[in-house]
């Protein structure tokens, strides 16, 4: 079939070939002119048949909202626009009513699988109406994994993004305890190869994943991970799912320390440790470790 496809970044650029290579029509959008096959969206929209799909894979919030708005204007009844991108699911609900109200059928695709997903497959969370999502489902077929799993229409729409923003909180507790074992592993005098020992987690153990074989990878290019400052991004769906947690009364102890962790890594010297050593010396005479950066009070910096 044929697909309008909005952003050709790293994901969706490989989104396209997949595409192709299963034998799908797509005409591709990006403000790059280097890599997009139209000059503007209205271009990109009228090389397309009616009724016309287009998939929107652009940053979330303000770039996403505009896209919508104006495809909003450019397409018509019985046209479907998905967003895959990392949207809150509360703006699927804004964004199916934009369209509605021109008989456009909307989509949230929440996608994972990053830069393997050209070779390996996506996989794909979708909310919306069922007659919606039938009419793209080639597209789906297309990009998902091969076999049983890997796609799902999740539920209405919004059910997409909001699986997904579970999913993502899910990693981030994956992460963390991979983080923490490694951590404890390098911090003893006990174990001689890391490496050897999380090369040796991926067969036969109930904690192999596609995570530890991605970390075992990025350590046999690192030994020691010495290349990279200890500083970790969030990218926001850890936060909306904790605050999913926190307004439907769900407890999400081991996500939300995850993101906390996260946090932490930012700090160069954490005032909070710093409050805890203070007082730790007050009540109990422990020792502090001084700073030997700090200008003391009683004199004056050089």
């Amino acid at each position: 079939m044929e697909i309008g496809l909005v952003g050709l970044g790293k994901m969706g650029a490989n989104m396209r070939e997949r595409l192709r290579a299963k034998g799908h029509t797509v005409v591709g959008y990006d403000t790059n002119p280097e890599v997009s096959d139209a000059d503007t969206l209205a271009d990109m929209v009228g090389q397309l048949s009616a009724p016309r799909a287009v998939w929107v894979m652009v940053p979330a919030g303000d770039i996403t909202r505009s896209v919508i708005d104006e495809l909003s204007g450019l397409l018509g009844e019985g046209d479907v626009v998905i967003d895959g991108g990392n949207s809150r699911w509360t703006d699927d609900v804004t964004s199916g009513k934009i369209l509605g109200e021109h008989g456009i059928g909307f989509i949230d695709c929440g996608v994972s699988g990053g830069v393997w997903g050209r070779t390996n497959g996506y996989a794909l969370m979708c909310g919306g109406r069922a007659e919606d999502v039938v009419k793209v489902q080639p597209v789906f077929d297309a990009l998902k994994p091969e076999g049983e799993f890997g796609f799902v229409h999740a539920g209405k729409v919004g059910a997409g993004h909001f699986s997904k923003m579970v999913h993502n909180g899910i990693e981030y507790g994956l992460m963390q305890a991979y983080a923490e074992g490694y951590e404890l592993l390098e911090a003893t005098d006990i174990v001689d190869n890391v490496t050897d020992v999380f090369q040796s987690w991926r067969e036969g153990t109930v904690i192999r994943s596609w995570l530890l074989d991605l970390l075992v990878a990025a350590l046999e290019q690192d030994t020691g991970l010495a290349s990279i400052k200890g500083y970790a991004d969030d990218s926001g769906e850890g936060r909306w799912t904790v605050e999913a947690a926190i307004d439907n009364a769900v407890p999400m102890p081991a996500i939300a320390a995850a993101l906390f962790a996260r946090f932490a890594s930012r700090q160069d010297d954490s005032p909070a440790m710093k409050a805890i050593a203070a007082m730790r010396n007050q009540f109990g005479g422990h020792a502090v470790h001084p700073d030997a950066t700090a200008v003391r009070p009683d004199t004056e910096a050089p």
